[in-house]
This record gives structure tokens, C-alpha cells and sequence, in this order.
């Protein structure tokens, strides 16, 4: 189980409140203007903006926020300046847990984290002890009624996609990172909606909570280092069988 996994799905499909929309769309800004800012503001010549942009639209963000993120990023707007880092550790049960933050004040942040990790039963890492556990991959997901499976087949593998699979009400198309621009663009000129499109790191192996005690911590923890504000994507490697999920949640 990860950051697209079974668990944000069953999230997205309870829907969001205005006030988690907001905490998105704040996310996103934040994407934005550092990839605005370490790569310039032309899209066209910025992969990791491109991403943004795409990931900031599919979740209805305004053209004005992603414009105004733009020209933070490139100094033409005031703005925070923001700082890219990374926390690996652990959760319950040994769950491998990466972490990426975007944040104006990093003695804040990993103080935020570590009291959330510590609190559920985990604890943080030195850089690189979960991080050789996961796989960068592009990932875009698309729900199961937006098109049928061989047309998304056809269309993803002849753009470039590595793989395709279906799950908890979804379709997972799966390509490398530099190809997940042009597999994209060519779902879109199918006219198929996406849930989302974005470079995520996708876990090797996956460590099987089967106590409730530990699943749950599990979970808890989950939703307290994404109430974070300075939390942008957590991906782990826990996996819980349905039925205890429903049971959870």
C-alpha cells in the first residue's frame, strides 16, 4: 500500500471537505512555484512544472492559483521561499515510510514529523535507509468508468506506458518518470479523464499488517503526517487486507 494505493482511494471516493480541497490546492501551490523556481516558469521547457500543472488541474485548481504559483516561483510575485527535503523512517509493524516536504522552516518541520512518527510507534531515519525500498515511476490513475480496458491498453502502451492494472475502482497506467508527459497527453487527446498524473515512488515489497492494533496505528499515522502543512507526499509500503480495512474505516 502507498501514496495511490487502495487507502487514497477509498479516501477520494468518501470526498473531500472544502477545507481538505483548500490543504490540496495549497500543496499544489507549493509544487509549483519550486519547480517554477529551480526550473523557470515556461512549462514547455520545465518537465517537473509541466507535472504540476497537470496534477494542480486535475484536482480543479484555477488557472488564476497555478498562474500566481508560477510568477511566485520566478520572482515576478512575492512569495515564501520554499525548501525541497526528504525524511525516510519507520511505522508500525516496520512499515517503510518516505516522506517529501516543501517548507519555509525545516527545524518546524522535522519536529512535526518525528513527534507524528514517534506518537503512532515509528520513528525517523537517517537519509537513505527506506528510500533503495521504493521505485520512482510515473503513475497516472484513472477511474474505472472514464473508459473500458482495451482501449486504455491500447492508447497508454502506444504512448509509452509500462504497465496497466486495475484496482480498488481504478486503472493504475504505470511508465517511467521522463515518459510520463507524453503517455499523459495521449490519454488526454482520447478525451479520458484522469484522477491524477504524477511522478510517485512505487514500493518494491510490501510489509502485510495483520494485527489491528498495528493497522490502525498505521492509519492514524497516515492521517496525521497528511494534516501536516509542510507534508507534500508520503509513500509506504504497508499493505492491509480489505476486510480489515472496512473494519478500520
Amino acid at each position: 500500500m502507498s501514496g495511490h494505493s487502495k487507502w487514497a482511494t477509498i479516501k477520494r471516493k468518501k470526498g473531500k471537505t472544502d477545507a481538505e480541497r483548500g490543504k490540496v490546492f495549497t500543496r499544489h501551490i507549493k509544487e509549483i512555484t519550486i519547480a517554477a523556481r529551480e526550473g523557470g516558469g515556461d512549462p514547455e521547457g520545465n518537465p517537473r512544472l509541466r507535472t504540476a500543472i497537470a496534477a494542480a488541474k486535475a484536482s480543479n485548481m484555477p488557472a488564476d492559483n497555478i498562474k500566481r504559483g508560477i510568477l511566485k516561483g520566478t520572482g515576478d510575485l512575492p512569495g515564501v521561499t520554499y525548501e525541497s527535503i526528504t525524511y525516510e523512517g519507520y511505522g508500525p509493524g516496520g512499515v517503510a515510510l518516505y516522506m517529501e516536504a516543501l517548507t519555509d522552516n525545516k527545524n518546524r518541520c522535522v519536529s512535526e514529523v518525528r513527534h507524528a512518527l514517534t506518537k503512532y510507534g515509528g520513528n525517523l531515519g537517517a537519509s537513505g535507509c527506506v528510500a533503495w525500498m521504493f521505485e520512482k515511476q510515473g503513475l497516472i490513475t484513472i477511474d474505472l468508468d472514464a473508459t473500458d480496458e482495451d482501449t486504455i491498453m491500447e492508447v497508454a502502451m502506444e504512448a509509452g506506458a509500462e504497465d496497466i492494472k486495475s484496482d480498488s475502482g481504478t486503472y493504475e497506467v504505470i511508465t517511467q518518470p521522463g515518459d510520463i508527459d507524453t503517455v499523459r497527453e495521449a490519454i488526454e487527446a482520447k478525451g479520458i479523464a484522469m484522477v491524477s498524473a504524477e511522478v510517485t515512488m512505487i514500493p518494491k515489497d510490501s510489509v502485510k499488517l495483520e494485527k489491528e492494533s498495528q493497522a490502525g496505528s498505521m492509519l492514524k499515522l497516515w492521517d496525521i503526517l497528511e494534516e501536516l502543512d509542510d507534508v507534500q507526499k508520503i509513500y509506504a509500503n504497508f499493505d492491509i487486507s480489505e476486510e480489515l480495512l472496512e473494519k478500520l474505516t
